[in-house]
């Protein structure tokens, strides 16, 4: 991956397919009304709590998606770290210029791995251990939302979002690491609450560091 892909990837037939079987196989049971599911939808892989996964609201991963791919631009790459529920909803098409940009998501949970090239293994604990077709600063946004509440796991994650962005960080995480966060990547912590699928214990914030009107008061 490099500054000069042009073209925003597109998936095909054979992988939409694999991914309906893949999204079908992580359900707990099929729909109520009986209506094709959708592989990219929000909650599509069970979250697992022995990985510290709690998804994101519906509402809430439609608030970021958006938030991306306005700061990304017109053919902009994003890059969402242990972020999945907002690349799933890049992907469902119903964002206002998703089309327009592409997006790979960067997780430890293996399951991942059906959304084919858009899946790039990421474990924290060798926050530089990337593919070699990743290069740095290759990234328009980078979206991270570390998976436990620590400063040895932000410091960690903290490395990969620098060495993948261009410049803009959008970060979620409790809003405990607000000082650690503001230390570590410049960022500031916006009005904007998301919300979780789960209602957490701790709470939890956004912060950027670029000038945002949908997220800052």
């Amino acid at each position: 991956m490099s500054d000069s892909d042009d073209d925003v990837p597109t998936l095909s037939a054979h992988t939409l397919a694999a991914l309906q079987e893949f999204y079908n196989e992580t359900r707990t049971g099929p729909d109520p009304d009986g209506t094709p599911s959708d592989p990219f939808a929000v909650g599509a892989v069970e979250e697992d709590w022995r990985m510290s996964q709690f998804w994101y609201s519906d509402e809430t991963a439609a608030v970021l998606a958006e938030e991306a791919v306005r700061q990304a631009g017109e053919g902009g790459r994003i890059a969402c770290v242990s972020a999945p529920s907002v690349y799933q909803k890049l992907k469902q098409g119903v964002v206002d210029g998703s089309g327009r940009v592409s997006a790979v998501v960067l997780e430890y949970d293996r399951r991942f791995a059906a959304y084919a090239d858009d899946f790039i293994f990421y474990d924290y604990n060798e926050p530089l251990s990337l593919p070699s077709g990743v290069a740095p600063r290759s990234f328009d946004i980078v979206l991270a939302d570390p998976p436990y509440l620590s400063e040895e796991c932000l410091s960690k994650v903290a490395q990969t979002v620098q060495y993948l962005s261009k410049g803009k960080v959008l970060l979620c995480t409790g809003a405990t690491m607000e000082n650690v966060a503001k230390e570590l990547l410049g960022v500031k912590m916006c009005s904007f609450l998301p919300k979780h699928n789960r209602n957490l214990s701790n709470e939890f914030r956004c912060f950027v560091n670029y000038p945002s009107d949908l997220l800052c008061s």
